[in-house]
């Protein structure tokens, strides 16, 4: 074929080579399937995509749903028919939400029944032709569906051709597609298989969300490349997932998380027992983890990989070694085999080990750019092609990678990055506010959380109530600020700029 390995179809492959193998398991429904129903639950959904949606190349297929192992199946649907995935972040506003079907401008909508009436909002206000409700696994509309004949004929894959789109938000508020082609998932797949030994005997589980590159591409889509099975719970819920991580019918082999999770699990019940799991690699990044925390569970034996990355990346270029020395805990590991990375300075050239600098990243993973903005695509790459990840680190004289400051302003809280500015955004809706400045603080459970300054308007009454309920109707529950401390005046440097900086160090608030 033409286009050689870009268009082989891993599922199918597999449902060929070893059809008895499970792909993937629902926890929640308690549904199994092998590599040969897997695929033939997706090949009769192609069916539809073609015969009902009249799908052709490059429309857009939204999905907004908890995890499931239905999302996978439409995953590989739109592979099979060249239209492009996109996984929706439940955990938006209905007014962020519109946003990204606006930019999308989607051929279709999954959704799961709990989303039912916001799937309805989205499809009476946005360009949604055919709109699917999914029941995990029960008599539903999406199963109905599965009932067509199954289609065997593919689209060729190219290696620049888009297999999904994944939105994250932007630093002026808007969301940004990033673009994920054919070429940077077989990347990716090769690369996390070689830092995670993956193969047909691993059984990935699945608890970030699905809408997330961390639940998604970290290890899902590689362990299926590799002949592999996933284990999906609907969302991370503490006790399930202890129970399935040392669960010796279950055996699983590999999980991602961010570091609330780890903190999460240290306090539940019976976390000792994890010491007598099959745990080969329990992959985090996010935020920075404690070394504490760390400690506690290499002394259970558990193989903890500190990583870091970004949607747009790959998503981890930084991949700490299975047997990460003490003296390296608070680095974020070695650049994967597949990237080029360097440490550059103001200027734009690499600096020495030791000294800090923007993290600069070039390679397979990286996205071409963003959905329909190609100002914000040049902005993010250098004329030499390195995608400017705004992150600052150094590396030291061993390799290891140590992340100091994030992107500009940016904070990360219970592993979803929060982009003051967007909320920033929202609060100056208000009339009352005639000013406000957003800061990311220190958390015990979610790492950081947002403390928003806001400058009243003369003679204005606004308080915390309306300030509140008016951020929970325009932003997801996770960006809304933890605090809101309304001040006289924001400070400022000689040339006006609010110095976020000296915001921070406010220790106390009223």
């Amino acid at each position: 074929m033409e286009h050689g390995i870009f268009s082989v179809d891993w599922i199918a492959n597999h449902a060929k080579v070893s059809p008895a193998s499970i792909a993937c398991e629902d926890v929640s429904s308690g549904r199994v399937l092998t590599y040969a129903q897997f695929d033939d639950r997706i090949a009769r959904l192609t069916r539809t995509f073609v015969t009902v949606f009249k799908a052709l190349q490059d429309d857009r297929v939204l999905v907004l749903s908890r995890n499931d192992t239905d999302v996978l199946e439409i995953q590989f649907a739109c592979m099979r028919t060249g239209t492009i995935f996109v996984p929706l972040n439940w955990r938006l506003s209905i007014t962020e939400l519109q946003a990204i079907v606006a930019d999308a401008e989607p051929v279709a909508l999954f959704y799961g029944s709990e989303f039912r009436n916001v799937a309805e909002q989205l499809a009476s206000t946005g360009p949604i032709e055919h709109s699917i409700e999914m029941t995990a696994g029960a008599s539903s509309e999406y199963e109905s569906l599965l009932n067509a004949e199954p289609m065997r004929e593919n689209y060729v894959r190219k290696e620049e051709d888009l297999w999904a789109l994944i939105y994250t938000s932007g630093t002026t508020g808007r969301p940004k597609g990033v673009q994920f082609t054919y070429g940077m998932q077989l990347a990716n797949a090769i690369a996390m298989g070689s830092a995670f030994r993956l193969g047909t005997d691993s059984r990935n589980l699945v608890m970030l969300p699905q809408f997330h590159a961390g639940g998604l591409l970290t290890l899902a889509n590689p362990v299926f490349f590799f002949g592999g099975a996933n284990v999906v719970v609907r969302e991370f819920e503490g006790s399930l997932v202890l129970r399935l991580l040392t669960d010796q019918q279950t055996r699983i082999t590999h999980t991602t998380g961010v570091p609330t999770v780890l903190e999460m699990l240290l306090k539940e019940p019976g976390f000792e027992r994890l010491h007598s799991t099959s745990l080969q690699g329990f992959a985090f990044a996010g935020a920075p983890c404690a070394v504490s925390t760390i400690e506690r569970y290499v002394e259970m034996g558990v193989p903890v990989r500190q990583c870091w990355g970004m949607t747009e990346v790959g998503p981890f270029p930084v991949v700490s070694p299975l047997a990460m020395p003490a003296q390296k805990y608070r680095s974020s590991g070695l650049q994967n085999s597949l990237v080029e990375i360097v440490i550059a300075g103001q200027d734009g050239e690499p600096v020495s080990n030791g000294q800090l600098g923007e993290i600069l990243v070039r390679g397979p993973t990286v996205t071409p750019g963003y959905w329909r903005r190609p100002e914000a695509t040049r902005e993010s790459f250098t004329s030499a092609g390195w995608f400017r990840t705004g992150d600052v680190a150094y590396r030291d004289d061993e390799g290891y990678f140590y992340i100091v400051d994030r992107r500009k302003d940016m904070f990360i809280s219970g592993g979803e990055n929060v982009y003051p500015a967007e909320v920033e955004r929202v609060l100056g809706l208000l009339p009352d506010v005639a000013e406000c400045a957003v800061v990311g603080v220190p958390h015990v459970k979610w790492g950081e959380v947002g403390r928003a300054f806001i400058v009243r308007r003369q003679a204005s009454t606004i308080g915390l109530q309306d300030v509140r309920a008016h951020c929970e109707m325009h932003l997801g529950r996770y960006k809304i600020p933890n605090e809101f401390v309304f001040v006289d005046a924001l400070p400022r440097n000689p040339i006006g700029k609010v110095t976020k900086a000296t915001l921070r160090d406010i220790v106390k608030v009223s």
